[in-house]
């Protein structure tokens, strides 16, 4: 059974700020999934930044962490979990865990969720963060693998730009499986929406997004 987080009375400081974010800046720019909209309004985004960083954690903006990551715009966030179109059955590879944000909204939608994180600090402090979530794990790895001896996936999510769209991750979806995953270099990327069906593979466009690059196997050999 999925536990959803423990706000607690810290979290219920910023509810107005949760609110004002998922109407102006989410519902008002045309995110229309309701368990989406309802998982971010629960989930207290300022518990996964620094405490420095916690009145700025409503902000349509990332948010800088450890180990040079970052912490996505809500709106990016958002959209990419609305095209992943994930149903509360369905078992989701993450491919960057950063603070556990991201993980826990998958958690709140999903049966399942496998989150990979390449550096054993992050993914330690996350798991503390999400010890609420008994359908989450957390693994130390190279993302762009995947994690095939827990494949198929529904739904796989990718939260740094790849060079290109890593075939082990091909082969992990799920067939009628969906990924989405930047790809481009450090100029600029663009997120992509990646459906398989009776095998065969189609690829749209979401938005212009900018990513820490994916450093691994089928990755960048550096960072930016």
């Amino acid at each position: 059974m999925v536990k959803s987080m423990d706000l607690g009375i810290q979290a219920d400081r910023f509810e107005s700020f949760r609110k004002k974010m998922v109407d102006s800046q989410l519902r008002a720019r045309g995110i229309r999934d309701e368990r989406v909209l309802e998982a971010m309004s629960r989930v207290p985004r300022h518990c996964f930044v620094s405490e420095d960083q916690q009145p700025e954690a409503y902000e349509d903006r990332p948010l800088s962490i450890p180990e040079g990551q970052t912490v996505s715009q809500p709106y990016i966030v958002a959209l990419t979990l609305e095209a992943l179109s994930i149903q509360p059955d369905d078992r989701v590879l993450e491919i960057g865990t950063g603070s556990g944000y991201q993980t826990a909204l998958l958690a709140e939608i999903a049966r399942k969720v496998y989150s990979i994180e390449r550096y054993p600090r992050l993914a330690e402090e996350a798991r503390s963060r999400l010890s609420a979530y008994e359908n989450v794990s957390v693994i130390v790895g190279d993302g762009s693998q995947g994690l095939a001896e827990q494949a198929p996936f529904h739904a796989i999510v990718v939260s740094a730009a790849a060079p290109k769209i890593p075939d082990s991750l091909l082969n992990q979806l799920a067939d009628e499986g969906r990924m989405v995953i930047p790809v481009g270099p450090f100029s600029g990327q663009k997120l992509q929406l990646v459906l398989k069906k009776d095998g065969r593979i189609t690829v749209g466009t979401l938005e212009g997004c900018r990513f820490v690059p994916m450093i691994g196997k089928e990755g960048y050999s550096t960072g930016w």
